[in-house]
């Protein structure tokens, strides 16, 4: 069944070309249905009227008053035009101000001697009050009749308490004119095809949908908004649900071959050998993991797990059980550093083990590959080789493992280390490598926003590992505010040295690498060094100034450091334009304990192992994000000693940085800080490729908020797609969800 047509109907018709262009290029908005569902993001209440002489400077007032005079100037050689108008009630005097084409219906309309009621923002421009473009309607002139009277005051209830819906707006389209064009299509919402089931609109007492549409735009009363946003917050909700209970319905009829582990295997072998006992939280996992495996459709399970918690060694040892089982698994990591890093710290976990068909090796191993894009064609071609004929039961590679050439034996398992680094088509590419379907593990230490979207709504299956292996250190977090108290971050740099003194080392993060980029030369001020403290009067700036001023880079503070703070001590570089070989010897260099400090960019984020790092300074702190704090945070306090994270910032104490900075060093919590990056950044396109939230197809629905209406509404979609999942019986839902899920989204949400 298609869309009806007259929500589908191109605004450049109902609207014309210049407003559709720019509501499409800004606003995303095509058609007469996307702009019925660009609703309101707050409601202005004109409220009580307020006397001239108590007005209160930047507040919204309503005010009724008298014109005392009206006149139009013109400035800028004549080419501009502005009409003042004078308003007086008798306590006090207000001036009015309109620019441009819109001059002449005030001047008309508002003569000197006619009443009006005027709503706007209070500001002082020449020592006097004024209203900008004020919001106002007629009240004609005094004439003191009883009857005159009432109609006033009957005007100024409904202009006062009159709701007026502020829309989101963007360059050249302004609230107003939204209203405007919503004023244009609201009569077509009485066509919007309704996607909630009768029984379930019935037995939950909602309104319909047009009748939401229309109390959403132009509510009479906060009860109206209230009740609206309920209903279309449970339309999205549902229509949501039954596309991804469809989805896991169809995962349930694809066919996977089952992976059990067999006894007297790899698996069995790596457990002997390992030298402590898993947590309780490890085998509950293991358990969750095997049980998915051994089912004939593929798993698709997140493995939640805090930083430090294990997530790797769960992972291999899932990977073990599918080597057993006669397939392979195939482990994608983000960058080139972490591969190696995983390669490295998988096979001495395996020891002989991770050396299968080879001299010295282990009678139940396998090999354990590496395939990177920068390897030399020698290396290479055995990867290759070791894949496609099965020798390797094991391979942990970057991009390199999608690319065509990669053909595998009998590909069982794909572990995806920290998905928020992968689009889902390259995730698609690598699951398409297997002869059926592989199970699917994605691994995390703090989910995105995308990511936990996906859980709340349930599309993944969940697992979460909380507990901390007996042995790790906590690790104490503080923001270093090195604007407000530069002797803050010289204590930072003593702490260093304090760590590197009592045979530890320690990592400073920097966003930038510098090297040989351009704003290089605009030469950065030195954060190493003490900058003045700045006065009251300055503050205002503060923060412009930090955004204003380029990251600071790797090359450039490793300098001022080797030669300031840390003189003396044994301080080398590492980031992501080096050479693989050279990153490679930095890195074992550090993980061998000779050298000191690593000033690094984030390559360091995940993966990197090395127990004796206790001290972490992050530069420019406020320029990362939450979860990538979170990460960066997890590369110290990994072995017995506790671990340090210090957050370096130029942001004031009030600005919204400094407070999710505050929030990262409040708690070591993975769950809790993906709630607050969600909560700032919003979910991402839970069905698109977006993964900010600047395009969500949510516009009315907040994940963290609304929990228990998701909730609800999984139960009500389980229900209705287990009966019917063609969903031949509600022609209404399957319109909604073609709407919603374009080709191109429904493919993506497949892939998923």
């Amino acid at each position: 069944m298609d869309r009806v047509p007259a929500l589908d109907e191109s605004l450049k018709k109902t609207l014309g070309p210049a407003t559709a262009k720019v509501m499409a290029e800004h606003l995303g908005l095509h058609t007469v249905g996307d702009l019925l569902h660009h609703y309101p993001r707050r409601y202005e209440e004109r409220g009580q009227l307020t006397k001239l002489a108590d007005l209160p400077l930047d507040e919204d007032v309503t005010v009724v008053a008298q014109v005392a005079d009206s006149r139009i100037l013109t400035f800028n050689h004549g080419r501009g035009q502005r009409l003042e108008i004078t308003l007086t009630d008798g306590s006090g005097r207000l001036q009015l101000v309109f620019f441009g084409r819109g001059i002449h219906k005030p001047h008309k309309e508002l003569p000197p001697g006619s009443r009006g009621m005027f709503a706007g923002k209070v500001s002082v421009f020449n020592r006097k009050l004024q209203l900008a473009h004020p919001t106002y309607v007629p009240l004609g002139r005094a004439t003191g009749d009883d009857e005159s009277t009432e109609d006033t005051a009957e005007a100024v209830d409904a202009f006062a308490g009159k709701l007026i819906p502020i829309y989101p707006a963007c360059k050249g389209l302004e609230s107003w004119k939204i209203t405007k064009a919503v004023d244009a299509v609201l009569p077509r919402a009485a066509e919007a095809v309704d996607p909630l089931p009768p029984a379930l609109r019935e037995g939950r007492g909602f309104s319909s949908l047009p009748e939401a549409l229309l109390k959403v735009h132009r509510p009479e009363s906060r009860a109206d908004i209230e009740s609206a946003r309920q209903r279309l917050k449970w339309d999205e909700a549902f229509v949501l649900q039954v596309a991804l209970a469809r989805r896991r319905y169809a995962d349930t009829q694809l066919p996977a071959v089952a992976r059990r582990p067999v006894r007297d295997g790899l698996l069995d072998a790596f457990d002997a050998d390992l030298p402590f006992t898993l947590t309780e939280g490890q085998r509950k996992v293991t358990g969750e993991i095997f049980a998915d495996l051994a089912t004939e459709h593929p798993m698709h399970r997140l493995l939640q797990g805090e930083v430090g918690s294990g997530k790797t060694l769960v992972a291999l040892r899932a990977m073990l059980a599918v080597v057993d089982a006669g397939g392979q698994a195939a482990m994608l990591a983000p960058t080139e550093v972490l591969a190696q890093q995983h390669h490295r710290s998988i096979t001495d976990m395996m020891g002989e083990l991770a050396h299968g068909g080879m001299l010295g090796g282990a009678e139940h191993g396998t090999k354990v590959v590496l395939l990177t894009g920068s390897m030399g064609m020698a290396a290479r071609r055995q990867a290759l080789l070791d894949l496609v004929t099965g020798e390797a039961g094991i391979v942990i590679g970057t991009h390199a493992l999608i690319e065509d050439k990669v053909r595998f034996h009998d590909l069982g398992l794909v572990v995806v280390d920290e998905q928020h680094r992968f689009g889902v088509e390259q995730r698609d590419a690598l699951r398409s490598k297997g002869k059926q379907p592989p199970h699917l593990l994605v691994m995390t230490a703090t989910p995105i926003p995308r990511t936990v979207a996906m859980t709340v709504f349930g599309d993944l299956e969940t697992s979460v590992l909380d507990q901390l292996p007996a042995g790790r250190s906590p690790i104490a977090s503080h923001v270093v505010p090195a604007q407000d108290k530069p002797h803050f971050l010289a204590r930072a740099w003593e702490r260093v040295r304090e760590e590197v003194g009592k045979g530890h080392q320690a990592y400073v993060v920097c966003p930038r690498i510098g090297d040989d980029e351009e704003d290089d030369k605009a030469g950065l001020k030195s954060k190493a060094s003490k900058p003045s403290k700045p006065s009251k009067a300055s503050k205002p700036s503060e923060e412009d100034e930090a955004e204003k001023r380029p990251p600071l880079a790797v090359v450039e503070v490793a300098g001022q450091l080797t030669e300031g703070p840390l003189q003396g001590l044994r301080v080398e570089i590492l980031h992501g334009r080096m050479q693989p070989d050279d990153k490679d010897a930095v890195m074992r260099r550090f993980a061998a304990g000779e050298v000191d400090v690593l000033v690094a960019t984030t390559v360091i984020e995940v993966g990197v192992n090395v127990p004796n790092a206790t001290a972490m300074v992050i530069m420019d702190a406020d320029r990362f994000g939450v979860s990538q704090l979170h990460q960066l945070r997890g590369r110290v306090g990994r072995g017995s000693a506790p671990g340090l994270c210090l957050l370096v910032t130029d942001m004031p104490e009030a600005s919204p940085a400094r407070a999710r900075l505050g929030a990262v060093a409040a708690t070591l919590d993975g769950f809790e800080l993906s709630r607050i990056d969600l909560e700032q950044r919003r979910e991402g396109d839970v069905l698109g490729q977006a993964q900010s939230g600047v395009r969500s197809s949510l516009r009315m629905l907040a994940v963290i908020e609304d929990e228990e209406i998701i909730a609800a509404a999984r139960e009500e979609a389980a229900a209705v797609v287990a009966e019917d999942p063609e969903l031949t019986g509600s022609p209404e839902l399957r319109t909604a969800l073609d709407a919603l899920l374009d080709t191109e989204r429904e493919q993506y949400l497949d892939k998923g």
